[in-house]
């Protein structure tokens, strides 16, 4: 009994120390990191991405979706950035972050800044700043800065990622492992205003959903026609799919309408209905896009405060 309770006790001492390294971790974290040490770097990473996005409509949506898959494997930390080599497959090179793009922006805005501050600015710093800059349209708030690079990417760990088949319970479970409530869950699903799906993250609704039903009987009708008629169960267009909303390239709250109407893409976004606490989330964004927006930013920050590199790389795709 004595070593049941010894076990318990250093369990707990383990947890309890987790949990201060991270807080430590968190409030080393500062929207002044880099007043002194290279003040004009912000502006200078703000105009890079903003440039891209003129190029490249679907750079926000990709820098958001990047910034979120790098922070839910290891933290906050640059590892969805790193190349695979000859030893190791990375995590960029995983599954589910096959269809991440726009590593360049980041690459560009890393040689902007290394030009004026050298080994001064994290790579990962620099993606948290991207991912705020792309809202296009939406709010834009004080990130705070002083993460570190990682120095580890498996693709294997990408299998922790939140799929889009996951159930409201999975989505939950994967978020608190994070230390995200169920409000940061449905403040950060919001993010999916942005952007386009492939046929292949939402086929499991619209063919062969159940022995008994062919379509999702979630999805309306003629939403769940529209998604057949672009992806028919023998499709090969590769790039074949459908926009998250009405507006893909412009931050609102239309996502949050779509949900109540059954008009989602994926199965994960239409089970924040299938809760009464998130759905009264989803009501109150849809409703109002200044309350998600408030939402949005409070959890953004929190999510992109889960810190845990090591190094200022000097290349977003190696280690020092």
């Amino acid at each position: 009994m004595a070593a049941k309770n010894t076990n318990m006790f250093s369990l707990i001492f383990s947890f309890i120390i987790l949990g201060l390294a991270h807080l430590n971790l968190v409030n080393t974290l500062s929207p002044s990191y880099y007043d002194q040490t290279c003040p004009n770097a912000e502006s200078t990473i703000t105009s890079v991405v903003k440039k891209a996005m003129l190029n490249d409509p679907t750079v926000p949506a990709a820098l958001l979706r990047m910034h979120f898959h790098d922070c839910f494997i290891r933290g906050c930390d640059g590892s969805v950035l790193l190349n695979s080599t000859g030893k190791n497959k990375a995590e960029k090179d995983g599954p589910p972050n096959i269809s991440l793009h726009t590593f360049y922006v980041i690459d560009n805005a890393k040689k902007a800044v290394e030009a004026l501050c050298p080994k001064t600015v994290s790579c990962t710093d620099i993606l948290a700043l991207a991912a705020r800059d792309a809202v296009s349209g939406g709010p834009t708030w004080d990130v705070p800065k002083g993460r570190k690079d990682g120095r580890v990417s498996k693709a294997t760990e990408t299998r922790q990622l939140p799929a889009p088949t996951f159930n409201i319970s999975q989505l939950q479970q994967s978020f608190a492992q994070r230390g995200l409530s169920i409000d940061d869950l449905v403040a950060l699903s919001g993010g999916h205003t942005l952007g386009f799906a492939h046929c292949s993250s939402f086929q499991n609704r619209i063919h062969n959903f159940s022995s008994k039903q062919s379509v999702d009987p979630t999805l309306e009708s003629s939403f769940a026609a529209s998604l057949k008629s672009v992806c028919p169960a023998t499709n090969t267009a590769k790039n074949a799919g459908a926009n998250l909303d009405a507006t893909p390239t412009t931050f609102d709250n239309r996502y949050y309408k779509l949900l109540l109407q059954g008009k989602s893409i994926f199965s994960s976004d239409q089970s924040l209905v299938t809760s009464a606490k998130t759905k009264a989330l989803v009501s109150k964004f849809a409703s109002s896009q200044q309350e998600f927006q408030k939402a949005f930013v409070k959890s953004m920050i929190k999510m992109s405060s889960i810190s845990g590199g090591q190094e200022v790389r000097l290349d977003c795709r190696v280690v020092n």
